[in-house]
């Protein structure tokens, strides 16, 4: 017993060292893609293809690739459920638009082999989220009737619900 309470103070000075290292700041502040900004997302990148006579499915991931918001116009394929989902994760993974990089795998053998990656969609349709220069989150588009028109619904989308942030992409 004696022994256990002589171990008091180191655990209380190794305590006290834990809460020195947390005020430090030795830390991460980071922005995310929210639940209420991926659903307006969402909803605007619908909003853009409807506008051109168009249907699609519209998925939104945050910062870790985690879906956040998913969305389905009738009569889609269902296989173009998971293309948006693995489209945006592919825009997040690479912070460019999953288009520009299918056009990298092309053109640079070095590159070729990124189609190999299971995880990664190399079609059009993927689109990072930026605010302030960081990447927050990527939306995916897929069945509005090509990698084109895909991407465009999406940059449409973020024009209109982030304006500064079409600067950054």
């Amino acid at each position: 017993m004696t022994s256990r309470l002589a171990r008091l103070p180191l655990l209380g000075a190794a305590l006290l060292a834990g809460s020195v290292v947390a005020d430090t700041g030795v830390g991460l502040a980071q922005q995310n893609l929210s639940l209420e900004l991926a659903n307006r997302l969402v909803d605007a990148t619908l909003e853009a293809c409807h506008a051109d006579d168009r249907t699609a499915v519209v998925a939104a991931v945050d910062r870790g690739g985690n879906l956040v918001a998913l969305q389905r116009d009738d009569n889609i394929g269902p296989h173009n459920t998971v293309a948006a989902q693995r489209k945006a994760f592919t825009s997040l993974s690479t912070g460019t638009s999953s288009r520009a990089l299918a056009k990298i795998a092309r053109d640079d053998p070095e590159s070729a082999n990124l189609n190999t990656l299971d995880e990664l969609l190399l079609l059009g349709g993927g689109v990072p989220v930026t605010v302030d220069g960081d990447v927050i989150g990527a939306l995916g588009v897929a069945g509005a009737g090509g990698s084109a028109i895909d991407e465009g619904c999406a940059l449409s989308a973020i024009e209109d619900v982030l304006p500064q942030s079409s600067a950054d992409q």
